[in-house]
């Protein structure tokens, strides 16, 4: 896919975000690798009146090409790229129920069998940084190790995947588990699956997804 339809295509995604409601206004982000460096939604800027010529290409060393300012989270999204060969969109968003689960520090764990879509037997909890920093970004890295999703402490979520729209899906079916997570709450603390079992769904999915 060429650059000028991978801009179309994450405007699009980045749209979709809003439309889902994983997303209110300019908060949160989204990118797609492109060659040497990636593109990435623009600061402060509502995607409602974002064109295509608006995203911002990026490269490793962190730096913009263009007028426009790059999401003041490129370092998450660049660092991920440099870190996952695989990951070839990344989003972030302050999703309502996973900001919920985030703003108590509370991973989710397997509490459902769905949770495996993220990689692993729980979707972890990044520490809080201020928004923006590498020390933010770092902590991303670890709580993503052998991961694909992870909270972020104080602030929301964030996920990767092969293209912009597995990455959206993948999007909302974390804020769909944090929303069961949630309600399940308000009953008991739900039991968690056993971790063999954990290990057949994992294997399972690596097979389906082959």
């Amino acid at each position: 896919m060429g650059e000028s339809e991978l801009r179309q295509q994450l405007l699009a995604i980045a749209r979709a975000m809003n439309s889902q409601g994983l997303n209110q206004g300019t908060s949160g982000n989204v990118s797609v690798r492109n060659g040497a460096g990636f593109l990435i939604t623009p600061s402060a800027l509502p995607y409602d009146r974002c064109a295509p010529a608006d995203l911002v290409w990026v490269d490793w060393a962190g730096q913009p090409r263009g007028s426009r300012k790059p999401s003041s989270e490129w370092r998450m999204h660049r660092d991920i790229y440099c870190r996952y060969s695989r990951a070839g969109a990344v989003l972030h968003a302050h999703s309502l129920y996973c900001t919920t689960l985030a703003c108590l520090e509370r991973p989710i764990p397997a509490f459902h069998y769905m949770v495996a879509m993220a990689g692993g037997d729980s979707i972890r909890c990044a520490p809080y940084a201020t928004f923006g920093t590498q020390d933010l970004s770092d902590g991303v890295i670890q709580a993503l190790a052998d991961r694909s999703a992870a909270l972020l402490a104080h602030h929301g979520m964030i996920c990767f995947a092969a293209d912009l729209d597995r990455v959206l899906a993948l999007a909302v079916e974390v804020e769909t588990l944090a929303r069961i997570y949630l309600q399940a709450l308000q009953v008991a603390e739900p039991p968690v699956l056993p971790e063999a079992e954990m290990v057949e769904v994992l294997r399972r999915f690596k097979e389906y997804k082959a």
